[in-house]
């Protein structure tokens, strides 16, 4: 197979890059992890040299001489290639379902993203949150909650076996940690779950050590 090559900014603050490195990682895919730093004066020459036929955005895959990027795509790739992963959930509608949640991940949650960036430098107590953010949160734990009631028969994760959906929902919960956002027990026991995967524990490993800091990510 063609060398791969995953492109991916601070894991301490990018939250599309996590999710491909968690698809990455989940598909079993062997790869070249490409770290660049964001918000510098060279982000965007080192990114299109790390990937010159994609936009200079985290995260982008380059297999051989082929581009891909956006996250979603990235992981529909995945998904093609490494059918024995099982990225998507085997049932057509648990698929569907899937498929859904993740989109509405992709698209939405603007409130959250602005006033709560994902920051695994960070622990605050929890003070409120504008209302806006509030009802993004209480649409997350909506989420959540439906699809543990609907498939925890068959696991703890989302859809019962973990799949492109934890992915995409893993940043929230760096989010919802560093603002100590409280949890029905339903959720806390979801959030529990993914926060114990390896991969992720190891992702955030090497997140605290990063020594690039970007000041604009501080909520304080």
């Amino acid at each position: 197979m063609a060398d791969v090559k995953l492109i991916i900014g601070n894991k301490r603050y990018s939250s599309w890059s996590l999710r491909g490195w968690l698809a990455m990682k989940l598909s079993g895919m062997t790869f070249e992890e490409v770290v660049v730093p964001l918000y510098r004066a060279d982000s965007h020459t080192a990114l299109k040299a790390a990937n010159p036929d994609a936009p200079p955005k985290v995260p982008s895959l380059k297999v051989g001489e082929n581009a891909i990027w956006d996250t979603l795509a990235i992981c529909e790739y995945l998904a093609e290639q490494c059918p024995t992963a099982n990225l998507w959930p085997e049932d057509v509608f648990a698929r569907a379902r899937a498929r859904s949640v993740v989109a509405e991940m992709h698209s939405s949650f603007m409130a959250l993203r602005e006033h709560v960036p994902m920051d695994f430098s960070k622990r605050l107590p929890y003070a409120g949150l504008p209302d806006e953010v509030e009802a993004d949160i209480a649409r997350i734990c909506e989420v959540w909650r439906e699809c543990r009631s609907l498939y925890s028969e068959q696991g703890p994760y989302l859809f019962g076996k973990i799949s492109l959906a934890d992915v995409f929902y893993a940043p929230v919960l760096v989010r919802f940690y560093s603002r100590s956002v409280p949890l029905d027990e339903t959720c806390q026991a979801y959030f529990d779950t993914l926060w114990a995967l390896p991969e992720f524990i190891k992702w955030r490993q090497t997140a605290e050590k990063e020594e690039w800091f970007i000041t604009s990510y501080d909520p304080d």
